[in-house]
């Protein structure tokens, strides 16, 4: 700490990331991607391919090249290339590309049993290589590829190539950890030996995952003497992935004085957006960019929070262009349930907000996820429930939907203390229900409203399962509305339904006591059809 020496961050999500399996980006996917990771997050350098893998990959290369040239940006524009010369660098050279990373082996294992050469072979091939390179007006940086093993079990071999690459000055040396072995003390004492001896050289650190160390060892290689760090955005690549990019510069930027150029608050949007073109859902505790990792979920928390920040920590998600949140459960309480209230600019009276605090804390305990966007809905649910005097409720149902039978339904309705049980089948569940209670209401001599408007809406984004809001409208005279609010529509219509029960109680004037008996008109009796439920329009 304290060197003020600026980190290269080198992004292979590209090429190292799309290793990760069923992971494949189209040609366009990858300009984007490569658009938002040059332009918007501003990371040093990309690596975008492997050299003759397939035309797709040619054109999705020239792509990139072809952006990047206009934009003035080719030489952070990086390909992945082999000791094949002439055959990887003139595969670079027709997409377009002006920067090798050259794949060596940096261990006497992969040496002798992969290639089956010696050592002697193996450099002058390199030396082949870049010379080869160089002369198409290529720059080169080489990979020592299981260079971790290298330092393990054969340092004398590794250290001789890495002297050599130094002697003949490539642009870079990177040192990868390719099979993710490594534990920072190892990493300390590697890097340290390294930069030591070499301490002109620009080495780049390329971390695997394997043991959830990645970041952790990315730290040791930077205070050691690294330049350039390796990453792929949320962490893709093969096996347990590489060194996650928004970790590894979260981590930087709180825990060194190591200078980069990331724009941080660009840091979710590019995370967003290879999530969707991978296809590799982000776990919601992942560290900076997952759903969870900016939401309080106990109450406690979020008191603590409106008294001088007591929870918070220098992950603020400003930084990554997002919101602190507030979870809605049974542990938020009603400190969380007021955070999220501000947001809306709502405010209730203390009886109101008591209300809703046990209806969350209900839904909580049915595990149910409330969000933000669900408040208002409950509160709408809340409000109403609180202008109604309850004396007739559904005291039971059995509802039942059979393919080739038609939907029936058994019916409890509880009336000024009273059960009455009725049972009845119709075109739909709801249309069943409405049958069996107008039954028990036709024996007490009592008329029931007619519907006239039956809609479902779910709150925005539909990214809760705890809701459905069911609006009907009733014309009794005069027209009325009801909300139910469950998660299940059917449910959630009957629970309407119930609030309309209440109120023409309230409707009918002087009913103060048990349903009083009215006279209807059998040839005027509502005959409204309830089946169509179903068409509701879910908004």
């Amino acid at each position: 700490m304290g060197y003020q020496r600026k980190i290269e961050i080198m992004d292979t999500t590209l090429r190292d990331g799309e290793q990760t399996s069923g992971v494949s980006f189209l040609p366009s996917e990858k300009l984007q991607i490569a658009k938002w990771l040059l332009e918007e997050l501003k990371v040093d350098r990309i690596e975008v391919a492997s050299a003759r893998v397939s035309e797709g990959e040619m054109e999705g290369v020239k792509k990139i090249t072809q952006w990047a040239a206009e934009k003035g940006f080719l030489d952070r524009v990086e390909v992945l290339g082999f000791v094949d010369t002439p055959a990887s660098v003139d595969w670079i050279t027709a997409a377009g590309g002006k920067v090798l990373n050259l794949l060596t082996k940096g261990s006497l294992n992969h040496l002798v049993h992969q290639l089956r050469k010696t050592q002697e072979q193996h450099f002058q091939e390199i030396l082949d290589c870049v010379h080869y390179a160089r002369s198409k007006g290529q720059s080169v940086n080489v990979y020592l590829e299981d260079w971790s093993n290298g330092m393990r079990n054969s340092i004398e071999y590794t250290m001789d190539l890495i002297g050599m690459l130094a002697e003949i000055r490539v642009r870079r040396i990177m040192l990868p950890d390719t099979l993710g072995l490594l534990n920072p003390r190892e990493v300390s004492h590697f890097i340290r030996l390294i930069t030591t001896e070499f301490p002109d050289v620009h080495f780049d650190f390329h971390a695997h995952n394997d043991y959830d160390l990645s970041v952790a060892n990315v730290l040791e290689a930077i205070h050691h003497g690294v330049r350039g760090i390796h990453t792929t955005v949320n962490g893709l690549g093969e096996r347990a992935g590489n060194a996650p990019l928004e970790s590894v510069i979260a981590v930087i930027k709180d825990f060194t004085d190591f200078k980069l150029n990331i724009r941080e608050n660009k840091i979710y949007r590019v995370s967003k957006l290879v999530e969707q073109f991978s296809g590799q859902h982000i776990p919601a505790n992942k560290p900076v960019v997952g759903e969870n990792v900016f939401t309080q979920t106990a109450g406690i928390h979020a008191d603590g929070d409106n008294k001088k920040n007591l929870y918070f920590n220098d992950l603020m998600p400003e930084r990554f262009g997002r919101q602190r949140k507030y979870a809605l459960g049974k542990t938020s309480g009603k400190a969380n349930i007021v955070k999220n209230l501000q947001e809306l600019g709502i405010s209730l009276e203390p009886d109101e907000l008591a209300k809703v605090t046990q209806r969350i804390i209900e839904l909580g305990d049915k595990k149910e996820r409330v969000t933000t966007e669900d408040l208002p809905y409950i509160i709408s649910d809340v409000l109403q429930n609180n202008s109604i005097t309850h004396h007739i409720f559904i005291e039971g149902y059995n509802l039942s939907h059979s393919k080739g039978l038609k939907p029936t339904v058994q019916l409890k309705m509880n009336i000024y203390g009273q059960s009455y049980e009725e049972g009845s089948s119709g075109d739909g569940q709801y249309d069943a229900f409405m049958k069996a209670l107008r039954k028990i209401y036709k024996s007490l001599n009592k008329e029931l409203p007619k519907l006239t408007n039956y809609h479902v809406t779910i709150p925005p984004g539909g990214k809760t399962d705890a809701f459905v809001e069911t609006v009907i409208t009733w014309d009794y005279g005069r027209i009325f509305k009801t909300k139910g609010l469950d998660s299940d529509q059917t449910v959630a219509a009957l629970k309407a339904t119930e609030k309309m029960l209440n109120i023409i109680e309230q409707l009918d004037k002087g009913n103060t006591g048990p349903i009083k008996g009215q006279e209807i008109n059998p040839e005027k009796e509502n005959t409204t059809s309830y089946g169509n439920e179903h068409r509701a329009v879910a908004g």
